[in-house]
């Protein structure tokens, strides 16, 4: 008997087939986005961050790229009730017990220093509150790897981690007859920051390391129910003054601002650019003029949404209290002369 031969190919009904059953559970409130804490956000995307995509937030240090990745996390479960899902966070940069506080600090909106008793002692109560925070998200599916590791071991421990996670589904066939189907839980990765990722000993430098990581992404979201939120660094000619200069159009962050440039972005599904003007002092930001009032004020670009559009919206920031809220879009200078 001769080998069967699978072909690399198949024919596009079964990708017209796979969309009608999408358009159709999504109507039926069976498939749906995960929901972040901002409407501006989910309007921006497809209702929240679809299943089986890519997300780049990128900015320079200090921006709010992990407080925005945090606060997505931390009420992932609570804005999305209907959901079964597990989060598995590659933590890189902050120690553990760092991530714990900062996100302390944010449900007691008490600052990290003040929880550190580096501003006075700490109230008991506040205390009391984050154990009890504690032990309410005990159970919470929410894992973390925070090792360094390198493109090939993210895979892997990503593969081991569905594997873990994975269910069997009884399906009823058309003849009456049943089938067991294995299934992956739903899971959001998180990763902070792609150019933490360990170089391995063939990729030449981090460039390659990025380009790798591109590919890997995207392979793993085609084999698995997932959403990637990847934290990614801007080049620093951000800061440069004449990008800083009022009215100018090189206030908005591009997309040729993102470290690593096409490396990641051709994979994205969705690309967030972070700018805080105030920390710049630009109080007139781009060519449209936009009013900045102070330093709390934050653009998110939406640079790429591969099926929505691209613009920008405006937030207001407590990062002492690791908060991010929605703000109206500032007025724009007035121009006219008498």
């Amino acid at each position: 008997m001769s080998k069967k031969v699978i072909t690399p190919w198949k024919s596009q009904n079964n990708g017209f087939a796979e969309a009608i059953n999408y358009m159709t559970k999504r109507k039926a409130g069976l498939i749906t986005s995960i929901k972040t804490p901002w409407p501006k956000f989910n309007d921006a995307t497809i209702d929240g961050l679809e299943w089986n995509t890519i997300n780049i937030i990128a900015g320079r240090p200090g921006t709010g790229k992990t407080c925005i990745k945090d606060l997505i996390i931390t009420e992932a479960h609570n804005l999305n009730p209907n959901e079964k899902f597990r989060v598995l966070e590659f933590q890189l940069e902050m120690h553990p017990r760092v991530t714990a506080l900062r996100r302390y600090s944010s449900k007691t909106r008490t600052s990290y220093k003040q929880l550190c008793s580096a501003e006075g002692v700490v109230d008991d109560a506040i205390i009391e509150q984050c154990k009890q925070y504690a032990i309410n998200n005990s159970n919470a599916p929410i894992d973390v790897v925070d090792t360094s590791v390198t493109v090939d071991e993210f895979e892997h421990i990503i593969d081991q981690y569905m594997e873990d996670f994975h269910f069997v589904e009884t399906v009823s066939q058309a003849d009456g007859s049943s089938v067991s189907i294995k299934r992956h839980t739903k899971t959001i990765i998180t990763l902070d920051h792609s150019i933490l990722l360990k170089k391995a000993s063939n990729e030449k430098d981090k460039q390659e390391t990025l380009h790798n990581l591109g590919e890997r992404l995207t392979k793993l979201k085609k084999k698995y129910p997932v959403i990637f939120i990847i934290l990614s660094q801007l080049n620093r000619n951000v800061e440069s003054l004449d990008r800083n200069e009022d009215g100018k159009y090189g206030n908005y962050i591009l997309t040729s601002d993102i470290f690593g440039g096409d490396a990641l972005l051709q994979h994205a599904d969705i690309v967030v650019g972070l700018n805080l003007p105030g920390k710049y002092n630009i109080k007139f930001y781009g060519p449209e003029r936009f009013i900045i009032a102070d330093k709390r004020v934050l653009v998110m670009h939406f640079l790429k949404c591969r099926n929505g559009e691209t613009g920008m919206s405006f937030f207001n920031t407590e990062f002492e209290y690791m908060i991010i809220n929605e703000a109206l879009t500032p007025p724009k200078q007035n121009l006219r002369t008498i």
